[in-house]
């Protein structure tokens, strides 16, 4: 065979040849791209395990967070109509399904999902489960498109609602949907890359009042002015358009005396303030929780995580209201977070805040 066939060129007339797999580049590969067993992972289920005892997310896949905690503050019970409002990976969906359907009870669970990537993706694992389109429904559309989804489908209320406001797993290690400030890709951030302006557009348009403004709502940025004129600065002279450019821009402002658990800090909270602003997201929960209510069955109950402070605030004093109205029978102050089991487990969870409330 000559070297030709050998890098996989037909061997003849349109006859193909095989072609040796890429080497695994190690044990821990740096690249995204080249973490092929962690995306296939049942063909390589001691690979997903080592990652996983590391306290480390397998590629590809989303670890939901305080699932035990969510289901306990809902009680899902068989034949209640439920709404996962932030679908994700489809794994509280999976635990939410199992338990309105426990039986073979007649319940039902609508998931919401802005994410053209994402969505069918959890859709076919939810249907690979087993469920049919009467137990489960997907939609297209954020949170803040609760309301009209139940209306379009018939369903008149739901008993139990859950919205995972965090940033799934998935979008944030592939470098491609620009969430990473690990690896290179564009800086992209929206949820749905079809709609609205790239994070890189509106840093390149929005006005140095505009980027304090949400460096302070969306990251809580104490320097928020300071960083906002460096930032309108620094655009005249070249353009952010990739991921890991912004961030060593930052890294680089912080100064060298800042400290390493600092910078990073101050990098990722940046990005998070960015994909805040480009998916309108305090807009958008703003909506779902002025909603909420039309949509709860009396006695219904809702769960809310959130991951940082803006969302959290925001969740706390509309719940607060609601009793306060009458609207709501309870909704604790206290907030409810991952056990030290699970944050060892799985870091990402650290940041996580659960609320809830039922309704009247």
């Amino acid at each position: 065979m000559s070297a030709g066939t050998q890098g996989g060129e037909a061997a003849g007339e349109g006859v193909p040849v095989h072609r040796r797999r890429p080497r695994y580049p190690g044990r821990n590969p740096r690249r995204f791209e080249h973490k092929y067993k962690e995306h296939r992972a049942a063909e390589f289920p001691e690979e997903a395990r080592h990652i996983e005892s590391r306290g480390k997310t397998v590629a590809g896949t989303h670890r939901p967070i305080m699932v035990r905690e969510v289901l306990g503050v809902l009680g899902p019970r068989p034949g209640e109509t439920g709404v996962d409002a932030t679908l994700g990976h489809g794994g509280h969906a999976l635990e939410m399904l199992a338990a309105l359907t426990a039986g073979g009870a007649p319940g039902r669970l609508l998931g919401l999902d802005v994410d053209p990537v994402e969505r069918p993706r959890a859709e076919a694992r939810i249907r690979a489960a087993g469920y049919t389109e009467g137990q489960f429904v997907s939609v297209a559309s954020n949170h803040a498109g609760l309301s009209g989804a139940m209306e379009r489908l018939g369903w008149e209320g739901a008993d139990v609602v859950l919205a995972d406001l965090g940033v799934s797993s998935m979008q944030i290690d592939d470098p491609a949907r620009g969430f990473s400030v690990k690896f290179d890709g564009p800086l992209d951030l929206r949820m749905n890359p079809a709609r609205g302006v790239s994070a890189a557009d509106w840093l390149a348009g929005a006005s140095e009042r505009r980027i304090e403004e949400a460096l302070r709502a969306g990251a809580d940025e104490a320097r928020a002015g300071e960083l906002a004129r460096a930032l309108a600065g620094a655009r005249a002279g070249r353009a952010f358009r990739r991921t890991l450019e912004l961030a060593g821009w930052l890294r680089e402002w912080a100064g060298p005396h800042a400290g390493r658990d600092a910078v990073e800090s101050l990098v990722r909270r940046v990005f998070q303030a960015l994909r805040i602003v480009v998916n309108d997201e305090y807009s958008s929960l703003g909506t779902f929780l002025r909603l909420l209510p039309t949509v709860l069955r009396p006695g219904g109950r809702v769960a809310v995580l959130t991951f940082h402070s803006g969302e959290d605030r925001r969740v706390k004093h509309a719940f607060r209201e609601g009793v306060t109205s009458g609207v709501y029978a309870e909704a604790p102050e206290e907030v409810i977070r991952p056990s030290a089991e699970e944050r060892r487990a799985n870091p990402r969870s650290a940041p996580a805040k659960l609320r809830w409330a039922r309704r009247a």
